[in-house]
This record gives C-alpha cells, structure tokens and sequence, in this order.
C-alpha cells in the first residue's frame, strides 16, 4: 500500500450541485485532499468514448462544486491560472472560476513534454513559459498526475522564477485526474514552498473520483504500462465510481480510467488508436490471460474479502454505512463469477466498437 495513504480515511462532506465531496484525512498531511465524484467524471473515466469538447464539459461540474465548497460565499477573490500544457487545457478550470465568481488575474503557461521511446518515459522537455510575477498569489491549476514528474518540474521552475523577481505564492489549488504519488509530491513541495516562500499555506488537491495507483508492470494482462496506465490497487476511489464501474462492468477491464488527456482531446484518432491497440492486445492474448486474476487487479484486491476487510482495503471506515454493504456484495459476487468471463468476446465487441466510431474521426 502507499505509504502516503497509511492511517488515511475517507470521511464524507456532502453533495454539492449534484457532485459528492469528500475529504481524504491522515494524521501526517501537512495539506488538504479531496475526492470529488459526479456524473461527468464517472462516464468520462468509464469510457473512453468521451472525447473531444465534450470530455472538457464532463469536469464542469465537479469543478464548480469543488469552487463553491471553498469559496461558499460566492465571491472567491482573486486567483492566477497555470495552465501547463497542453494536458492541462482539458480542465475547466478558467470557466469554472467564471461561474464561480472569482476573477482570474493572470493565465500562466508552462509547456512540459514527456519524451517516450518504445512506451518508455525517458525525459521531460519544457519549452515554452509565460509567467508574469507577482506577491502573494494563488495559483489553479488542473493537470494529469501519474508520477508526478511532469508537476515537480513545472513548480520547481515556477517557484524559482518567482523568487528570483520578486513574486511569492499563498496556496496552490489543484484538480487532477491524479494517483497517489500526487501526495508523496505535495507533502515534500510543501516544505521547500515555504524554505523559499514562508507564508505559503499549502495546497488543496481536488482528485476526480479517486486517488488512483500507477502500474508497477504489465500486470494480469500482459500489457499495461508501468509508470503511466493508472489503477485502483492500494489507491482510494469513491463508492459512487466503484458502484458506476459495476454497472458498466466491461469499464473495469479498460487500460486504465483514462488514456492521454491530450491526444483525448486534441488528437482524438491518436486516443482511439491507444484504445483498439490495447484491446487488440486483449484479444490476441485471451487465452493466456486468468480472467479471475484481471478482475481482482482491477478491483484492487486478489480475493474475495470479509465486509470489514473491505472497508479497510478502500479507507470507507468513516463513510456512512447506506449502501457499502450492497456495493461490498456486488463487487465479491462479481469476483466470484470471473472465471466465466469471455475475454475474447468481450475484447471483439470493444474493438467492432471503438473501430466504428473511430472511422468518423478518419
């Protein structure tokens, strides 16, 4: 398990516009975190059918609820936007502040490329900044964190370009479709923020549906990818994303909860592509894939587990009992039946699916 997870619990705040809120709690957070779940965000990371405008429109209105949940008053103040490309132009984070109430002042950029070379990260590029400094600024910003690379590169060069001119930052508000290792990097971050800046106040870190995990390797399947396909093994996803994903169950067999953000939007058949290439490699593969073993890792346990033991698994121990125990059933009834499961069936009728669609972006 994540060691930024020990002793964490997930505590419900409320419903907020249609979108749960709640707070991941932990003795040793220096910063505070939430997990936000609402109808948008569980079908754009169900199905990667979601793309283009409309997977911009899906985060709306978990954004603004998040927003409304710290500035209730309506009137948020001030805040500066660093959008870090080109991930980053897929939140909502600009229209949000909008409808909110809350000026935006200034819009930063910081361009920050992966390097990959036969599926490997090998590097991080940033080419491009726009930056205009000033004191005691909150900054927002949304982003995909996997390994938290792209984001420690990003602020360690925004931290410096304030100190050197003269600007300081107050907190950091960040919403991400994000794993663990986004808390390994804002709890160390807060620290060296506040060497360089004492009055920063930390960050607030909006997760979208869950505090997801990373693959370690290729896994059941034979074909993920360590370091950028995300899962739910020793992460923290809401009760209202496990209980979507059982009434979808083929999304629980999908790559990830979401394949690049960027390509998503702007280079859909690039998206598409990743997706028939990962179900391709499904159905090549059924034969030598255990279903049983793939539907445990999905589910972020290897066997069936006691009711108590599942709460412990996903930290719903200070969650409202309404519903757990019909969710901690349908997920052991489902684990139970894997064995039957057709992975090859299932693999042609995703790709007949994704290679029809797929012809309207060709």
């Amino acid at each position: 398990m994540s060691t930024c997870l020990q002793d964490a619990s997930l505590h419900s705040i409320g419903l907020q516009e249609g979108t749960s809120l709640y707070g991941l709690h932990a003795p040793q957070f220096k910063n505070r975190y939430f997990i936000l779940s609402g109808p948008g965000t569980r079908r754009l990371m169900a199905f990667p059918e979601v793309v283009g405008f409309d997977s911009y429109l899906s985060m709306l209105p978990e954004t603004i609820a998040a927003l409304r949940h710290l500035f209730p008053s309506g009137q948020g103040g001030d805040v500066d936007i660093l959008t870090i490309l080109r991930g980053g132009l897929n939140y909502p984070v600009e229209e949000a502040c909008h409808r909110c109430g809350i000026r935006v002042r200034d819009i930063h950029f910081v361009s920050c490329e992966r390097i990959i070379e036969n599926h490997i990260i090998t590097g991080l590029d940033i080419k491009y900044e726009k930056l205009r400094i000033t004191r005691d600024r909150t900054l927002v910003i949304g982003d995909i964190i996997a390994t938290g690379d792209t984001l420690r590169l990003c602020l360690d060069q925004v931290v410096d370009r304030f100190r050197r001119r003269g600007g300081s930052l107050r907190k950091i508000i960040f919403f991400t479709i994000g794993g663990t290792r986004a808390i390994d990097l804002m709890e160390q971050m807060t620290g060296e923020i506040r060497a360089v800046f004492p009055e920063f106040e930390g960050f607030l870190c909006f997760f979208y549906e869950g505090v997801f995990t990373v693959y370690k390797d290729a896994g059941a399947s034979g074909i993920n990818v360590p370091d950028i396909d995300f899962g739910w093994k020793d992460g923290v996803v809401s009760p209202e994303f496990r209980r979507y994903i059982l009434d979808h169950p083929y999304s629980l067999l999908e790559k990830c909860i979401i394949y690049d953000g960027g390509a998503r939007r702007y280079e859909i058949p690039v998206h598409f592509h990743e997706a028939l290439e990962y179900w391709e490699g499904i159905w090549g593969r059924a034969d030598r894939i255990d279903p049983v073993k793939l539907v445990a890792e999905k589910l972020g346990y290897d066997h069936p587990v006691s009711f108590g033991e599942w709460l412990d698994i996903n930290r719903f121990r200070e969650l409202p009992a309404d519903g757990l125990t019909a969710l901690w059933e349908a997920e052991q009834q489902l684990l139970s039946h894997a064995d039957a499961l057709s992975l090859e069936t299932i693999a042609l009728q995703r790709i007949n699916a994704i290679q029809t669609i797929l012809q309207q972006y060709e």
